[in-house]
């Protein structure tokens, strides 16, 4: 297993595919993009495949999620769902996307056998879009939440990000919207990950004000039916429910103590925390003959190392060297 020296275990994957994107997002990179990993240092489709199934296998991992950059990108994207499909025992397997792509690619996802997708959605509002992603690509998302909903991908689960002078008016809006066509909205506080090092406290959107702007014009509640667990984000029942919208205050209400996450970088890196400055390099032990024996233990050494909390709060705080879009998210 996958254990701290705090007593978590991780049983949660994170695999970034690739650390490209094809939207431009303000609180990821900048317009003109970034200077993106060399093809040679990614992991190749049989290296993943390769490290998911030794997590699954030796390491005790139940779930694997996809993500990137932008992991649709990935040429080999649907072999690699199928073949993680295949361990045993199978983890559940989902997707974290923008949604761009998804219009024809959620059937062959859904047949290979991913379970379900988070999709990235700040607005609904086309130019509003424009301006925060850089791209004129609403409807494209839009068009891929319907088609993974007809491919039966469910929970399709939307994540927002709400910036302020930006887009913070469309709480009420989004999660209209994703009570209508059965989504689960979660809002996510912006995080100190952008490669501009732009991110001000000041600016972000607090869990707090969230949950004012939607209780101005919904009746919620916590939802004590529901344990939370390891899930990063608090729920609330809407109007009594059934339907919830979940509040994932990274910053202010951290959940550090019940992390079950590990991350595996595109390049083949461990991460054990997005605010991590320190990485375990198993591709370059794979690629030098390393057996997966030595892997796992490379990769619970790792692990070990795992601090409490990330830190955000602490004085000495250093935002880490690479941005969202190179750690996966």
């Amino acid at each position: 297993m996958l254990v701290d020296t705090f007593g978590r275990t991780a049983t949660d994957l994170r695999v970034s595919l690739t650390d490209r994107c094809n939207l431009r997002c303000s609180y990821c990179m900048p317009p003109e993009g970034l200077d993106w990993l060399p093809k040679p240092e990614l992991l190749t489709d049989d290296e993943v495949v390769r490290l998911v199934g030794l997590a699954v296998r030796d390491l005790g991992v139940t779930e694997v999620r996809y993500t990137g950059g932008e992991p649709l990108l990935r040429r080999g994207l649907a072999e690699i769902v199928r073949r993680t499909a295949e361990q045993a025992p199978r983890p559940q397997i989902s997707l974290t996307t923008n949604g761009i792509g998804l219009d024809r690619l959620a059937a062959p996802l859904a047949g290979a056998g991913l379970d379900r997708v988070n999709v990235s959605l700040d607005t609904l509002d086309r130019e509003t879009f424009r301006r925060l992603a850089h791209r004129d690509r609403l409807a494209d998302v839009l068009e891929g939440l319907a088609a993974a909903r007809r491919a039966g991908l469910a929970p399709i689960k939307i994540n927002t990000v709400l910036m302020r002078g930006i887009n913070d008016h469309e709480a009420v809006p989004l999660l209209r919207y994703c009570l209508e066509h059965g989504y689960r909205l979660r809002f996510i506080e912006q995080m100190p990950l952008d490669a501009q090092h732009g991110w001000t406290r000041e600016n972000m959107i607090t869990a707090d004000e969230i949950l004012d702007r939607l209780s101005a014009e919904f009746d919620l509640v916590p939802d004590t039916g529901h344990e939370r667990g390891s899930a990063p984000a608090e729920s609330f029942l809407v109007g009594g429910g059934p339907e919830t919208v979940g509040v994932i205050g990274s910053v202010t209400r951290p959940f550090c103590g019940a992390c079950d996450r590990v991350r595996l970088t595109a390049d083949g890196q461990v991460r054990n925390c997005l605010f991590a400055t320190e990485e375990s390099n198993l591709r370059d032990a794979m690629r030098g003959g390393a057996a997966d024996a030595e892997l796992a233990e490379r990769w619970r050494r790792a692990v070990r190392t795992k601090r409490a909390g990330h830190g955000i709060d602490d004085p000495a705080f250093l935002q880490p060297a690479r941005p969202m879009s190179a750690i996966g998210g």
